[in-house]
């Protein structure tokens, strides 16, 4: 059973449907737990996995205990014999659930930096470091960090990186959607909009670079707390007119196939999804030297890194590219190319596979030594 807070738009959402679709089915049975559902869970149904709502709203709530005993008697009706838990809320909740209803393996996640987690979230996790029998995390970055600040021994964990659908992101069919028709040059990001996110930068960097050619278009699809305070700071820059916002969409492969360059500006980041996507669709890509992205951006090779929260080097790279066509295509070449070999999602089924097997043959071996 695979689990995370919600079924929706993000990274990690998106993450857990596509593995959920793609585990091999002679070998597993699958299913989803979630506290809400959203636009995944209609995914999920259609390839054949069955989708649980545990119906929590707080941890200090009634209902959380309620939700607890929902999931225990699932787990043993079905005989549950893996739990993966993937995101913080999950790991808080359905590990301690799971151990105590006698799941034989029980998995968590740490697919964002420890320093995003709410304090009171931060303190159970190190307690539910101590049930599970491993921690799959996206991005050497995310392990280094677990071991160096968490103690975390490396033996417990696990490198499974993203993936993504390349019959679904590539960059075959490049054509700007009608929004964007007449656009001489779009530069985009496609993310939830969140503050650690940093998308004022690349606001501000537009704002520097692209606003002398009035058909030059900055294009933010997503939704999020930060919409209302980075619409008005377009305004506040005078480029409000050459702004797309466009709310969070299930599809977002003509989006990306819009975007002539990608901008990744986040102040922190594990193993982003949206910048895979973007490389696989054929965009030049540009992102913040922080976290997981070095591991999918060779600076000079498979786009560019700029320092973290520096709106005057990412203002720079970003002029670099907007002048030099052949250097944006030369790098968007060498991206997609990347992606394809080592970001597939089959790479990524396939490594995870091989975690929840290794740990099934291991729990097997140990049994026929105890008979």
């Amino acid at each position: 059973m695979l689990m995370a807070r919600e079924l929706g738009p993000g990274g990690t959402e998106r993450q857990l449907t596509e593995i959920a679709r793609a585990l091999d089915r002679s070998l597993f049975d699958v299913h989803v737990a979630c506290f809400h559902e959203g636009i995944r869970s209609e995914e999920l149904r259609r390839a054949g996995v069955q989708v649980l709502r545990l119906r929590v709203t707080s941890f200090m709530r009634p209902n959380a205990l309620a939700g607890a005993w929902q999931l225990g008697a699932y787990l043993r009706k079905h005989r549950i014999q893996i739990v993966h838990t993937f995101d913080y809320p999950l790991n808080c909740f359905g590990v301690p659930v799971a151990r105590a209803f006698g799941v034989p393996i029980v998995l968590s996640s740490q697919r964002a930096h420890r320093d995003l987690t709410p304090g009171l979230y931060r303190r159970i996790l190190r307690f539910t470091d101590k049930l599970v029998d491993g921690i799959v995390v996206n991005s050497d970055a995310v392990r280094r960090d677990l071991v160096a600040n968490e103690h975390l021994p490396a033996s417990l964990l696990h490198l499974c990186y993203n993936g993504i659908d390349l019959s679904r992101f590539h960059p075959e069919a490049r054509t700007r959607i009608p929004a964007l028709a007449g656009s001489s040059i779009v530069i985009g990001i496609v993310c939830v909009l969140r503050p650690e996110k940093g998308i004022p930068l690349l606001v501000k960097a537009f704002a520097r670079s692209a606003i002398q050619d009035r058909n030059a278009r900055l294009l933010i699809v997503g939704s999020g707390p930060e919409l209302p305070a980075l619409e008005t700071l377009a305004t506040e820059l005078g480029i409000r007119d050459q702004c797309i916002f466009q709310p969070a969409v299930s599809d977002v492969a003509p989006w990306l196939q819009s975007i002539d360059i990608f901008v990744l500006p986040s102040l922190s980041e594990a193993l982003s999804n949206s910048l895979m996507e973007a490389m696989a669709s054929g965009c030049m890509c540009i992102a913040s030297n922080t976290g997981g992205n070095p591991e999918l951006i060779r600076h000079g090779h498979t786009g560019l890194l700029f320092q973290p929260g520096d709106p005057d080097d990412l203002t720079k790279k970003l002029r670099s590219v907007i002048a030099d066509a052949q250097l944006r295509t030369e790098l968007a070449q060498a991206s997609t190319e990347l992606v394809h070999r080592q970001f597939s999602l089959q790479a990524s089924v396939t490594c995870m596979q091989s975690i929840y097997q290794a740990y099934l043959t291991a729990k097997r071996s140990a049994k026929l030594k105890q008979q």
